[in-house]
């Protein structure tokens, strides 16, 4: 599966972020995240993990993080 196309980042009043600089971070650190997950995931199946197992996991750990700036 290639890698998710990178969204238009918006505040949450749904305005645009516009700042390069910013949008230059996300865009960073989106790729790192992609990376870092795309290896682990990887070293799983290698070590015979289940892979709906992993994606399920995968998918709780990101609903768990934490704002917070609330």
């Amino acid at each position: 599966m290639p890698r998710p196309e990178m969204p238009k980042w918006l505040s949450e009043d749904g305005a645009p972020v516009s700042c390069t600089e910013k949008v230059k971070v996300m865009a960073q650190n989106m790729d790192e995240l992609y990376q870092t997950a795309q290896d682990a995931f990887e070293d799983a199946l290698l070590m015979g993990c289940s892979e709906t197992q992993l994606r399920e996991y995968l998918h709780r750990l990101i609903t768990a993080l934490d704002n917070p700036y609330r």
